[in-house]
């Protein structure tokens, strides 16, 4: 067992290994180890890494879906603890935008095998989110995406105030022009309509629901103009669970989260 594994489940360790996408560490688990299965490439949130959360892999290998999971920049097994201070955040989420065209070639080229490319997905949590819905802005495999705790609205996240959000101003500053190139918001009109499932807890004190909601709308009035089901944008919300401000986890409500997640993935993959 790879010593990184060492927390996992028996029964996921031994259908997990580590790989390396274009030089990136990345978890890669499998449902069987043979057979070309639906899979999804997961983005984990700040200061965590690609372990995070066995659990969650677990379920979707009983869905029969596979898992790959990566390491985001200066986190993991390339860590560098002074990037990951909160307002740091954007250089890790224009890191990874960077790392992706080379994540995704590398998946194409070395791993088809085991991983069907008419059945790709992705998602995350938080800050890993938040990068997961910009990479859909961008041309892209992906045929379904999960999110949970995170925002595809960062001007409204990072500026409230000025929206109407009700929340207080975020404690850290990142300059206006910046957030924008990052917005997915501003890009709602690239987004190419697919099946969405968006997890939050309603009193998340880290990423407002409110900004997350007002983005999904975007997504669903996008849609209908694409001639496309709104129904496709589906959200799941949780009140009051108990959780670390009410955004890492789910508190009590994490395992019907995460069974959710996994019979989402299993429906629309």
């Amino acid at each position: 067992m790879i010593e990184r594994f060492s927390q996992f489940p028996a029964s996921l360790a031994e259908r997990s290994r580590r790989i390396s996408l274009d030089g990136i560490p990345a978890l890669l688990a499998h449902p069987d180890g043979s057979t070309p299965a639906p899979w999804v490439l997961w983005l984990h949130g700040r200061t965590a890494s690609k372990e995070l959360d066995p659990g969650r892999y677990l379920r979707w290998l009983r869905a029969g879906v596979a898992a790959v999971a990566v390491d985001l920049p200066y986190h993991g097994e390339r860590a560098d603890p002074a990037m990951q201070a909160p307002e740091r955040s954007l250089d890790t989420f224009e890191a990874m935008m960077l790392d992706m065209p080379g994540v995704l070639a590398s998946l194409r080229e070395e791993h088809r095998g085991l991983l069907d490319p008419s059945r790709a997905g992705i998602g995350g949590m938080s800050l890993g989110g938040m990068i997961a819905l910009r990479a859909l802005c961008e041309p892209h495999p992906f045929k379904a995406a999960v999110v949970e705790a995170t925002t595809g609205w960062l001007e409204g996240q990072y500026f409230p105030q000025e929206f109407g959000l009700g929340s207080a101003p975020w404690p850290v500053h990142h300059p206006r022009e910046r957030v924008r190139r990052l917005d997915a918001m501003s890009r709602v009109p690239a987004w190419r309509p697919i099946p969405l499932l968006a997890v939050h807890a309603s009193g998340d004190r880290v990423v407002s629901w409110a900004g997350q909601s007002a983005f999904l709308d975007a997504l669903r009035r996008r849609y209908v103009e694409s001639g496309v089901d709104a129904g496709l944008v589906e959200s799941l919300v949780f009140e009051e669970t108990g959780a670390p401000e009410e955004h890492v986890g789910f508190g009590r409500f994490a395992n019907d989260a995460k069974n959710a997640q996994a019979e989402f993935l299993a429906r629309v993959l």
